[in-house]
């Protein structure tokens, strides 16, 4: 599975982006997607996940509420809808898939959970 991220930019402080994250090479339409992000200096680390149909979803603590996973299986992309945006969300977000697993749950918060990954795209939220 190839994976291209887009979407990132700069952007204010309260202002919105919508990444998407489209899946080549093979359906991704039965699969756990993860969007993932770094900051200068940090580890990796995990943003939201989205089960094959969209029916479960989960984020971490400091984004829930602003930021929604989404996905079209039939366009075989993921969105991250980012609202209300705050500077330390500044970061090169990643796309990945668990493709190991069919129809697996949301409870995929690790990078070695997922084994395809996307280039990264870079949000900048000014103060």
């Amino acid at each position: 599975v190839q994976l291209q991220a887009s979407g990132g930019g700069l952007v204010q402080a309260g202002g919105s982006l919508r990444l998407s994250c489209a899946a080549s090479g093979r359906a991704v339409s039965r699969y756990v997607m993860g969007w993932f992000r770094q900051a200068p200096g940090t580890e990796r680390a995990f943003v939201a996940a989205i089960n094959w149909n969209g029916g479960s979803k989960d984020y971490a603590s400091s984004v829930k509420g602003r930021l929604t996973i989404s996905r079209d299986n039939a366009k075989n992309t993921v969105y991250l809808q980012m609202n209300s945006l705050k500077p330390e969300d500044t970061a090169v977000y990643y796309c990945a898939a668990d493709s190991q697993w069919e129809f697996g749950s949301t409870n995929r918060f690790r990078e070695e959970d997922y084994d395809s990954w996307g280039q990264g795209t870079q949000v900048t939220v000014s103060s």
